[in-house]
């Protein structure tokens, strides 16, 4: 999937008034969602993502650095995840909440299956949640 066709398919989903806003949800998501993510599974995303979405990632994971690459892998639940998505986002928990639901569901289609397996795996039931329905009963922890 582009750029283009992700960010309007994250307004489309989020109702998200303009693409400007799209844009800043997407990457406050996958910002977050880094942070949660194990570093070579963040990798594996960044990979299959296009580079101008990328960027979030590489950025949270430092992966982009000649630096220590960051370990990732936080652990944090849903009330985190949400907090940091509306603070970066300049929203609400809310709004926080309908964005993540919209990007997580456009990663779904945009990512290869057997990947977007792995990153359900290794989210928290919780956050796991936000995935599409089939997506969301898969995994563990």
């Amino acid at each position: 999937m582009h750029h283009d066709e992700i960010i309007g398919k994250v307004q489309a989903l989020s109702g998200l008034p303009d693409r400007g806003s799209a844009e800043r949800a997407t990457r406050a998501v996958l910002s977050t969602l880094a942070e949660r993510l194990p570093t070579g599974l963040a990798g594996h995303v960044v990979a299959q993502l296009p580079p101008t979405l990328a960027g979030p990632i590489r950025q949270a994971t430092n992966l982009d650095t000649d630096g220590p690459v960051s370990p990732a892998g936080e652990r944090f639940g849903l009330t985190t995840f949400v907090g940091r998505i509306a603070g970066r986002a300049e929203t609400d928990e809310d709004g926080a909440l309908r964005e993540a639901a919209a990007v997580l569901e456009v990663l779904d289609a945009a990512l290869s299956p057997e990947l977007m397996e792995k990153v359900a795996g290794a989210l928290p039931a919780d956050i796991r949640g936000l995935l599409p329905v089939a997506r969301a009963a898969e995994g563990t922890e």
